[in-house]
């Protein structure tokens, strides 16, 4: 049985997604956790391997098993064991030709900047943080031009090992909740570093630094060098992994989670709420 399993943690403890020497990451704690439920190994194999200090709120993967245990079960068992920053969302049974990744129709990332003067102290490691002050409607202008299938070498992490640099980007929006700037990319699939090689770059058009047209340009260049530094990793999330209906699988993301917002009152709330 092939059974595809939604996963949140938050990543700031952890050395990113992907299994390596020397643990701590989260496929260990996942997969050591299964492990003392099942009393068997099992390897998953996940939708999107997040870097180091990346958090989730709906990473998706996958396992093979010949144990029969009910759906519930797997995910009372599951988080039983793992530690209190990972957490199961879902269980579900799919067919032996369904693939975390290779499945997928899109991703969601998306990136919180807290913008303000003062750094953050409660949400140290959550949210990025950019102290000047930015302008939206720039940002904005900047990000419609990333939609449609584009090349987007110029965003791309040297180490990157995708086969090919071109993706289809459906959804690229910007949004402010008081002093937090919500950045949300939806697309068929991501390069490495691609969300916060982004940020980094819209970041430096609403400070006025560049024009909006610059994004359109780098695209064109196809060039890492002249892109803006790579934005941290504390506010990037992978907010949701989606699948096409024949699958079967939960249907909605946690695009709307209240919790991502700084000092979310009832107004915050509602203003959060898609």
């Amino acid at each position: 049985m092939r059974i595809a399993l939604a996963v949140e943690y938050e990543g700031s403890g952890f050395r990113g997604w992907q299994q390596q020497p020397g643990g701590g990451t989260v496929q260990d704690a996942l997969q050591e956790a299964l492990q003392q439920f099942a009393q068997v190994p099992l390897h998953v194999v996940c939708a999107g391997r997040t870097d180091a200090g990346v958090h989730a709120l709906g990473q998706v993967v996958h396992f093979d098993t010949i144990l029969e245990r009910s759906m519930h079960s797997w995910v009372r068992g599951a988080n039983t064991f793992l530690p209190a920053a990972v957490a199961v969302r879902w269980a579900q049974a799919v067919g032996a030709d369904f693939h975390a990744r290779s499945s997928a129709s899109s991703r969601h990332y998306r990136y919180l900047l807290l913008n303000r003067m003062h750094r953050p102290g409660t949400w140290h490691g959550r949210v990025g943080w950019y102290h000047h002050p930015l302008d939206l409607q720039r940002m904005q202008e900047a990000a419609a031009l990333l939609l449609g299938e584009q090349d987007f070498s110029a965003f791309r992490a040297a180490e990157c090992q995708a086969i090919s640099p071109v993706k289809v980007m459906q959804r690229a929006d910007i949004r402010r909740h008081g002093d937090l700037v919500v950045l949300d990319f939806v697309a068929t699939a991501f390069l490495h570093h691609m969300v916060r090689n982004l940020v980094g770059s819209l970041v430096a058009i609403g400070q006025g630094k560049r024009r909006p047209q610059w994004i359109g340009e780098l695209l064109a260049s196809r060039d890492r060098r002249l892109a803006a530094p790579t934005f941290p990793a504390a506010g990037l999330y992978l907010v949701a992994v989606h699948y096409p209906a024949r699958w079967g699988l939960p249907v909605g993301d946690a695009s709307d989670f209240v919790a991502l917002l700084p000092a979310a009152g009832p107004a915050a709330a509602a203003a959060a709420t898609p």
